[in-house]
């Protein structure tokens, strides 16, 4: 506490002045540039012997103060965990720096520090004390607002800020218990906690939506467009105008249709197929028109300032944060049927074998003919003849064209080895309050994978348009598995008699052609997932490097502009080729874009630097900018529809507490088993102590849990029968218990705003293969396997794949994100 009665310059303002000086400075040197007074001398003294005393500032035998030695210093980003302690996660990809709870005390997650490395702790981490404070990530934090003792704090619903803030005057109107947002009015230092004032009341943690209006707080998210962006869309027209349609080729007659989900209400892609020759061998044309989103949202103007700014739309059941405000998504910009739209076609010609022979971009007109759905082209391609053809007879010839050209694109997409993983995907159904109702699994019929194959073929064109006229983009990369992973994936075939080809890159043919070996097997499911695991993320960069999982050569995202910013800049790249020009991102404000990178990816800039493979700052361009940003703000997207799925979870399963199910185990780590329950798709936690009488060792390569004593083993995949023992709604944890190993007299508790204490033996449920929406999935797109934050510790996140498009369904009772599925 400070005892003195005058304001003392903080330790940044000190090392600011020492840093922007080139000479050693007394005392009273650095107390004139402050500002601060003879008399008030004795207190910043003392606070400069402490900074001395902490390695920040060294002094000489002139009593001269200058920045001390930072060779041993690390810059970084503060990882936090719900258990006090937390990393610096070094800008330069070396290795992490574990933070004791005494260091995270003065900091929040997020926190951009340097550090300097004071020993290694017990578990032989390195382990470092917090010099200097650079950037406060935080103004904001979402929490519960709670009175203990007469003393109003608020406790964050990120369970990453493992402090309360204390509340700074009285609540007002909001009452305990509530949900608020703060803003800091002071940061946390070593001695006093962060202090805050209420800015907005959400309501109660049971108000329908409330998680969400958690979740895009607690992430960041941009859920309200600007005011500059609504007057703009207010003023667009609601029909195309004549004033569009010139220099636009005319498709009006063309009956192009769209094919989506029941509950989609944004079409931004329409097809048609027809029967030609190329030479003498039969073929197709294809073509594949998208919304011309570029048409109406130009560079730099309030709308584009804001697509930018949110980068994708985010998906939650019932609701969708859209990238565009609705007036585009649902109206202009939105294929619907029987009006005129403005499109960016991909024509193509394919051969028999899947092969694209010609291709060709040019603006459009089109005037939709149809709006179907998965289900009822999947009904028609059935049966050409039965009651669903009858109702649309003048289309079933084009719908039957278009499963053909499918069937070519198919041949192509085996003969090149495309890695295609078997998969049970779900989607959430919820009640009018916005609760799940029941979770059931999603049938991919034909009709999702004849979109998928258009979308792909379009996107492959686009990329290598981008290619041919050597123009910038931001290509849709996939890089192959790394050394480590393949060391590991590999141990684990040896241990089972199998082997995956390639050396040390293996190929996507090497991957598919091990899966189509051990289709069959007993164990066919586990093999799946150990090669799932051992691939990358994929990611937006200008540098191209192909598509492992697709087994491309360059791909590029082309096919979804409403809802995807990649895609609007591919559109606007293209248009510039077709005009003989050259597009390139200006005046955008760099301060505003999000640098975040996974930490895989931080890893292997770290490796490409040790290897001299890492572009130089000079070479850096704005698209090398946007394509982090564009890959940091997908990756907040799904952790914000992962913690909304985790919470709806959790609350639907509170009131099983006691239940019993069978269950498939999905994840082992050295604290127990992760399951997956058969019936309701909900995943929960074993924690190692619940096993059972023994001493388990845990077999990284194995993926198991083996006990010393009794041999019993807990491998990936296996079936196991337990009981929900615990629900905590605010860390999103549902733990479970084995049913032999449970008492009479287990307890079982739920977790309340007042049990917000992080309990050690508890892990968030992770939101699983959810996928509440009309996403288009089953082919490979990414692989996502990063903890998000704050997640469950020492376990590789669930796979994301993807495959086709997401469309963003705003209303309706499935509506929401086909989960973590993305090209």
């Amino acid at each position: 506490m400070n005892k003195h009665l005058y304001t003392i310059p903080s330790r940044e303002d000190i090392l600011g002045v020492l840093r922007t000086t080139k000479v050693k400075l007394t005392a009273n040197a650095i107390a004139a540039r402050l500002g601060v007074k003879t008399e008030e001398l004795d207190g910043m003294t003392r606070r400069l012997n402490a900074m001395e005393r902490d390695g920040q500032i060294a002094s000489d035998k002139s009593g001269h103060f200058v920045l001390a030695n930072q060779d041993n210093f690390i810059s970084g980003k503060v990882s936090s965990h719900r258990d006090g302690y937390g990393f610096l996660i070094p800008d330069d990809g070396s290795e992490d720096l574990f933070l004791p709870e005494r260091e995270m005390q003065k900091v929040l997650h997020g926190d951009r520090v340097t550090a300097r490395v004071t020993g290694t702790d017990r578990r032989g981490r390195l382990e470092g004390s917090i010099v200097e404070i650079l950037e406060r990530a935080n103004t904001h934090v979402i929490g519960r607002l709670l009175n203990e003792n007469g003393v109003w704090i608020v406790a964050p619903e990120d369970k990453r800020y493992s402090q309360d803030i204390l509340l700074a005057g009285s609540p007002g109107k909001a009452k305990a218990g509530q949900v608020v947002s703060i803003e800091l009015t002071e940061q946390p230092t070593r001695y006093a906690q962060a202090v805050g004032k209420i800015v907005e009341i959400l309501g109660d943690i049971d108000d329908p939506g409330m998680e969400i209006e958690i979740a895009v707080r607690k992430f960041g998210v941009p859920h309200e467009f600007s005011d500059a962006a609504k007057k703009m869309a207010a003023k667009l027209p609601s029909e195309v105008q004549a004033k569009d349609l010139e220099n636009r080729v005319d498709l009006r007659d063309i009956p192009l249709v769209t094919i989506d989900g029941e509950d989609a209400r944004d079409f931004d892609d329409a097809v048609y197929c027809e029967p030609v020759k190329i030479g003498r061998a039969n073929g197709h044309r294809l073509i594949v028109a998208i919304a011309d989103v570029s048409h109406y949202v130009t560079p730099n103007d309030a709308l584009d300032e804001d697509a930018l700014l949110r980068s994708t739309s985010v998906y939650f059941p019932r609701r969708v944060i859209p990238m565009l405000p609705e007036k585009l998504s649902n109206g202009l910009c939105s294929l619907n049927p029987d009006v005129d739209r403005l499109t960016l076609v991909c024509d193509m010609v394919i051969t028999q074998d899947g092969e694209i022979k010609a291709y060709q971009f040019y603006p459009a007109v089109i005037h939709s003919a149809a709006r179907f759905t998965y289900t009822e082209v999947a009904e028609i391609l059935g049966n050409t003849k039965g009651t669903a053809a009858a109702k649309r007879m003048l289309l079933v010839p084009h719908l039957s064209n278009l499963y053909a050209v499918f069937q070519s694109l198919l041949r192509a997409r085996q003969a090149r080895g495309a890695i295609d993983f078997e998969t049970t995907e779900t989607y959430i159904i919820c009640n009018a309050a916005g609760k799940i109702e029941k979770i059931v699994p999603r049938t991919r019929n034909d009709a999702h994978k004849l979109i998928e194959e258009c979308m792909l073929a379009a996107n492959v064109c686009a990329a290598n348009l981008l290619e041919t006229y050597k123009h910038p983009g931001t290509y849709r990369i996939h890089a192959g598995p790394t050394k480590e992973k393949l060391t590991q994936v590999r141990n684990f075939l040896k241990q089972v008699g199998l082997f995956l080809g390639g050396g040390d890159s293996p190929t996507a043919s090497d991957y598919a052609a091990l899966l189509e070996r051990v289709k069959g097997r007993p164990d066919a499911q586990l093999l799946q997932t150990m090669l799932l695991r051992s691939m990358q993320q994929a990611v937006y960069s200008p540098d191209n490097i192909g598509h492992f999982g697709l087994s491309y050569e360059a791909y590029a995202h082309f096919t979804s502009p409403i809802r995807r910013y990649p895609d609007l800049l591919t559109h606007r790249a293209i248009k510039a080729v077709l005009q003989g020009k050259v597009y390139e991102p200006k005046g955008i404000n760099l301060s505003l874009l999000n640098t975040t990178v996974s930490n895989a990816a931080r890893k292997q800039q770290a490796a490409d630097k040790a290897a001299g493979k890492k572009k130089a700052e000079k070479d850096l361009t704005i698209w090398d900018a946007l394509g982090t940003h564009c890959s940091a703000n997908e990756r907040r997207a799904d952790e914000a529809s992962r913690d909304v799925e985790a919470w709806l979870k959790c609350y639907f399963i509170k009131n099983k507490l006691g239940e019993e199910f069978t269950g498939t185990i999905t994840g082992v780590t050295q604290f127990g088993i992760f399951v997956q329950l058969d019936d309701i798709f909900i995943e929960g936690l074993v924690h190692i102590t619940e096993l059972g009488a023994d001493y388990f060792q845990f077999d990284e390569a194995r993926h198991e849990l083996r006990g010393e004593r009794t041999g019993k083993r807990y491998q990936l995949t296996d079936k196991v029968k337990v009981l929900v023992s615990r629900v905590d709604l605010d860390a999103r944890k549902i733990d479970l218990s084995l049913v032999q190993n449970v008492s009479a007299n287990a307890a079982v508790s739920r977790g309340s705003g007042a049990d917000k204490k992080r309990n050690a033996s508890s892990f968030p449920v992770p939101a699983g293969k959810v996928v509440s929406g009309t996403r288009r999935g089953s082919v490979i797109e990414s692989m996502e396997f990063e903890r998000p934050s704050g997640s469950r510790p020492a376990k590789s996140s669930k796979k994301s794949l993807v495959t086709g498009k997401n469309k963003s369904p705003s209303h309706g009772k499935s509506a929401g994100k086909t989960a973590k599925k993305r090209r």
